[in-house]
């Protein structure tokens, strides 16, 4: 992975962190992924290891959960 992938659900609290995440790292270095317009990529993310979003995902495979806006169950419906 040659940057990061930031996951969220579009709550506030999920908007409020892309912005931040999005200003800290650029728009170049951090690929967004909303799963209320790709419910396709819940797989992805949790295979990586995302409990919960919104959450960033590191290249080297790290993850981060950033405030909890909620859980994958919740996302997953």
């Amino acid at each position: 992975m040659s940057k990061s992938i930031f996951y969220h659900a579009g709550c506030p609290v999920c908007l409020s962190a892309e912005h931040d995440i999005v200003t800290l790292l650029g728009t170049d270095n951090v690929e967004i992924v909303h799963f209320g317009t790709d419910k396709s990529r819940i797989n992805e993310a949790e295979t990586l290891g995302v409990k919960s979003v919104p959450a960033l995902v590191t290249p080297n495979g790290n993850v981060l959960h950033i405030n909890f806006g909620a859980s994958m169950v919740d996302v997953k419906g």
